[in-house]
Parts: structure tokens; C-alpha cells; sequence
């Protein structure tokens, strides 16, 4: 029954939405402004803000839009750290017909130019935090990009950076004319988020109006938020769990937003209390990263009644709810860019979702059988795939169809987006998207997350899940991150398990050998263990596993100590001659 209340909940919201409707992701929030004008909208580190107010910010940054002559179609690079002007700037731009990119504030360099390039845009939004960043980037982009900086001194303005309050502060406060986004649909975007990049450059996806609006109706509906909740977003509004997920509830709803420029584990639960917060919004790590700190005196004097988001392992899910006294936790899984969404309404603990066999026409979610060798889905002698059955590992996918739940618009680069087409799936002609994930599934319908495609990996004949050897060993001793990844080896079929791990203090072999051997079988035990002293991560917590797959376990390429399973303290450390002879075969793993 909580299940399908949540859903029905969901479902009520977004059952407004068509893909050819003239209304947009920005009428949804000139309805709730109208409705909730004097509550407030937005806290932020430096501003509070009404609906009213908020709403002529994102008339004046519509306004400033139409001054600089874009025009329907023509894109705008933000590239900004959480704050009101974020939500009020790329709102105010799809007000007039002009779509924003949402760009990493952690890239530099040639990752920032690409993002910057594939993007199209003309001019890009930044902050003084971020200017400096762009600035060096620029030159790298290949294209001719207009630099606008908030609160920039007018001793650092340049022929292409100008200073951006005072233009945008002229502007008219009064809404733009609904005429002048005449002919858009749904089916139009609105912005573009970015992949990762976890495994190469970030790809562009196309938000559509339609996508943006379900995203924030579906968790203003889903979370039952009210006008009397407060959400709690630490989360970078530049990714969809932050920026759309995380805004939804709050603001179609007539309820009050806080918003931080980043996470800080510290000062986390004071700044809830002290808020008031009622909802927040988490990325799996996050939680992690709390339930590793240290007691504090306001960890549960707090008003949360729901936390929800994504990525929240099955092993800090029970220690996270119950030390910091959290009501309920909404789960839920879904890309940036796919179609196929999962909610677990009913808090079952480890569970990204449901999808019962009687709700199957309601909820775009199928299990493929699915080849780790080949990376493809098994199809039979009829060369159609063949559904997963209960409790075995499969390709998550979604059908492609015409219309909202249906619909997927790929990224801004075609080849990328044909390749997460899956053709004539269970009937000839028929066309999915592959989220490329792995997951099973149980006799009830609850989804357990996997793996991601290319993470597991085959060794000694068996698949190892790299998310389910970090999860066995985060609690190991000493341990502080744990990283898992497979790596060729010569003379071997498959890969070899390795780790990289931050470690409190001087690493413990023989501690961390009887630690490994109870909690995984013969074949999911690392091989090789490397010692970093952080882990590199993306803004969202998600860890950049391509260098270290790429270093492997040569010493040259690898700052700190490496070890090798065996000896009798259970690994021993790497030398060049060991090396040697792993490569050449005398020794075998």
C-alpha cells in the first residue's frame, strides 16, 4: 500500500505533461510563484529570497538574455557554485526560448573547453570563484565565448569579461511576454547536464522541457512535500539529483529551500538544525562520508522527516537511518540521460526500487541476460534478447517510445546517443535504452544495483562486482575509502581484482589479508593493492576509476606502494622483480 501510494503520487504529477504541449518547465514555476508569492523560496549563503522576488530575478536574467540578442535555440554555459542566481538564471533563460548548459565547477583546462565547446554557447555565466578557471580555459575551446562574471571588481574586467551584476540588475523585473517562446514544446531543451566523465570527457545530455519538468513534479509529488517543508541541498546544482530533484520539492510546492555552496561534513548537522530542514537530498557518498564522521551533540536534534536521493549503499543504509534518526529514506535510481526510473517508496533497505509484475505496463523497467565477456546482451537462437529471470544479474533497460515516460533525447553528440540503442530487443524493430548497469531483481520486484558495465569483471571464471568488493571492504581495518577495479594481467584470462585504498595510519597487511579472506570468496580477492592518499572523485562523489586501470600495478606509474597478494603476512609488497615475473608468467596469480 506505501508503495503504491508513492507512485500514485508520482504519476498524479506528471500526468500534466505532453510532449506537445506549449507549456514549459518555466510555467510550472510561474504557476507555483502566483500561487505562494510571498513564502519563501530560497535561502542561500548570502541571500533570502521570496517567490516573488525570486521570480523577478529570473525576469531580469531573461531580459538580459533578449539584450544580447540570443535568441530560441541559442545556448548559455553557466559555470557557477550553488546560490539563488543559479535557479533564477537558467529559469529566466527558458522564460525566452534559450536553453542553459549546467557545466562542471570542479573542471579545468581541456575538459572545461570541451564542455564549453560541445555546449555551443556563445557566452558564459560565472561567478568569482569560477572566472579564473574559465579564463585559462577559453583559449581552448575553439570558439568565440563572451565572459560574464558575478561580482566581478571593475578593476578585472576585460574586452570579453565584463561584470555582471549591474546589467542584469537594469534589467525589467517583469515577465516576458509568453509570446516570445510561442512554438516551443516540451520536446525543446532546456538545458543540458553532463556525464560525469568518470570514463572519458563528459557527454552533453539534452534535458528537454518535458524531462526537467518530470524530474521536479515527479519528487514534488513523490516526496509529498508540502508548502510547510524545508529542503536541505548541499548537492551541486549543475547535476540532476542536485538541480532538479533536489529543487522540486521545495519550490512547486510553495516550500523554502536551503541552499549551500558545498557539502561539509562538519557543519552538516548544525546548519540542518539550525535550518529547520524537514527533507534532504543525498548522494550515496554523502551519507557515507556523515556516517564516518564523528558523534555531534546535533546529529539527531534535527526535524528531518525524509531523506531522499540515489546511491546509498546497502551497508551504510541501516547505520545511516538509525544513528541520525531519520524517519524515511526514499531511494531512487535514474540517469541524466535514460529513460528507465526506479523508486523504493517503501524503504526497503538496499533496494534502488520496485517494480512488481503487476505494475509492468506502469513502470519503463526490463532485466536483459546480459554477457560479461562480451559486454552484450544474450540473445537466443531467434536473435531476440532474453529476460532475466528472479535473482540473476542483468542489463537494466528502457523502452523507447513517444512520449514523456518513454521518451529519450540523447546527448548533444548523435554517435554518442546511437550507442546506448538497444534494437530489436523482444520484437523486431523495437528499440531500448541501455542504461549500462547491471542489477537483479527479486521474486517481489525490488531491484538491487550491480555494478556498472565494465566494472565487473571476470577472474578465475566468476564475475566480481567492484561495488560489491568495495562495500565488503570499506569497514576493513584501517580503512578509510576503498576503490575496485580489474586490471589485465598477462597470461591470465580476465582481470585481476585490485584496490586502491586510503588508509588511516600505516597500512596493516596481515590485518587487511584476514579481514579480506572473511568477507570475500577465492576469486573477488584483490590481487593487488595500491595505497593512494586521496581518492579522486567527480562532483558527485562518484570515483575516477580510468587512471587507475590504466596505471595497473607498474611501479612507474604509481606514487606510493603497491602489494601483491601472497607471503605470509597475506600481501607483501611489489618489487621489480616480482613484477617481472608476474609479467612474464614464471609467477601466476
Amino acid at each position: 500500500m506505501r508503495f503504491a501510494k508513492g507512485l500514485r503520487r508520482l504519476l498524479k504529477r506528471i500526468k500534466p505533461i505532453e510532449l506537445d504541449s506549449p507549456d514549459l518547465v518555466c510555467d510550472d514555476w510561474e504557476e507555483a510563484v502566483d500561487k505562494f508569492a510571498d513564502h519563501v523560496a530560497i535561502q542561500d549563503d548570502r541571500v533570502t529570497l521570496t517567490y516573488r522576488e525570486l521570480d523577478a530575478m529570473a525576469n531580469r536574467f531573461g531580459h538580459w538574455a533578449q539584450s544580447r540578442r540570443l535568441k530560441r535555440g541559442d545556448t548559455i554555459a553557466l559555470v557557477m557554485l550553488n546560490r539563488a542566481e543559479y535557479i533564477a538564471a537558467w529559469m529566466g533563460f527558458s522564460k525566452v526560448g534559450v536553453a542553459t548548459a549546467l557545466i562542471n565547477t570542479n573542471l579545468t583546462g581541456h575538459a572545461l573547453a570541451h564542455c564549453l565547446s560541445i555546449s555551443n554557447a556563445s557566452q558564459v555565466i560565472t561567478d568569482v570563484e569560477s572566472w579564473r578557471k574559465v579564463e585559462e580555459a577559453r583559449p581552448l575551446a575553439g570558439r568565440n565565448l563572451m565572459l560574464w562574471v558575478l561580482g566581478l571588481a571593475d578593476a578585472d574586467e576585460a574586452d570579453e569579461r565584463r561584470g555582471l551584476d549591474k546589467p542584469v540588475r537594469g534589467g525589467s523585473s517583469v515577465r516576458p511576454a509568453r509570446s516570445v517562446r510561442s512554438g516551443l514544446t516540451n520536446r525543446d531543451t532546456a538545458l543540458y547536464i553532463y556525464t560525469s566523465g568518470t570514463t572519458g570527457m563528459p557527454k552533453a545530455a539534452k534535458i528537454t522541457h518535458a524531462r526537467a519538468r518530470t524530474y521536479m513534479r515527479a519528487f514534488a509529488g513523490a516526496t509529498a512535500a508540502t508548502d510547510k517543508d524545508v529542503t536541505f541541498n548541499v548537492l551541486p546544482l549543475y547535476h540532476s539529483t542536485g538541480g532538479l530533484v533536489g529543487i522540486g520539492p521545495a519550490l512547486l510546492n510553495g516550500g523554502r529551500l536551503i541552499l549551500r555552496k558545498r557539502f561539509s561534513a562538519s557543519s552538516f548537522w548544525p546548519d540542518v538544525k539550525a535550518s529547520g530542514a524537514t527533507l534532504f537530498v543525498y548522494i550515496g557518498e554523502l551519507c557515507r562520508y556523515l556516517v564516518n564522521c564523528p558523534e555531534s551533540p546535533d546529529e539527531r536534534a534535527h526535524k528531518l522527516r525524509l531523506a531522499f536521493g540515489n546511491g546509498l549503499r546497502p551497508d551504510v543504509w541501516t547505520d545511516f537511518q538509525k544513528r541520525f534518526g531519520v524517519p524515511d529514506i526514499l531511494e531512487f535510481y535514474g540517469s541524466t540521460e535514460g529513460n528507465v526510473s526506479l523508486f523504493n517508496f517503501d524503504g526497503k533497505a538496499g533496494a534502488i526500487g520496485r517494480a512488481p509484475s503487476f505494475l509492468k505496463k506502469q513502470i519503463n523497467f526490463r532485466l536483459v541476460r546480459f554477457d560479461i565477456d562480451t559486454e552484450e546482451p544474450v540473445r537466443g537462437a531467434d536473435g531476440l534478447c532474453q529476460p532475466a529471470r528472479a535473482g540473476e544479474v542483468g542489463e537494466a533497460i528502457g523502452r523507447i517510445g513517444d512520449d514523456i515516460r518513454h521518451a529519450f533525447t540523447g546527448y548533444a553528440d548523435k554517435a554518442a546517443s546511437e550507442r546506448k540503442i538497444l534494437r530489436d530487443v523482444f520484437v523486431r524493430g523495437d528499440r531500448w535504452f541501455r542504461t549500462g548497469d547491471l542489477m537483479k531483481q527479486d521474486g517481489e520486484g525490488y531491484v538491487y544495483f550491480i555494478d556498472r558495465i565494465g566494472d565487473t569483471f571476470r577472474w578465475k571464471g566468476e564475475n566480481v562486482s567492484t561495488a560489491e568488493v568495495e562495500q565488503r571492504l570499506a569497514d576493513g581495518p584501517g580503512v578509510k575509502e576503498v576503490i575496485a577495479y580489474g586490471v589485465p594481467v598477462p597470461g591470465h584470462e580476465g582481470k585481476a581484482g585490485m584496490v586502491a585504498l586510503v588508509v588511516d595510519g600505516k597500512f596493516g597487511a596481515r590485518a587487511f589479508a584476514d579481514w579480506v579472506d572473511q568477507e570475500l570468496p577465492v576469486y573477488a580477492r584483490p590481487a593487488f593493492i595500491r595505497i593512494i592518499k586521496s581518492a579522486d572523485t567527480t562532483g558527485t562523489f562518484k570515483y575516477r576509476k580510468m587512471d587507475l586501470v590504466a596505471d595497473g600495478f607498474d611501479p612507474d606509474k604509481v606514487d606510493g606502494a603497491i602489494y601483491v597478494r601472497g607471503g605470509k603476512s597475506g600481501y607483501t609488497k611489489l618489487s621489480e622483480v616480482a613484477r617481472e615475473a608476474i609479467l612474464s608468467g614464471e609467477t601466476r596469480l
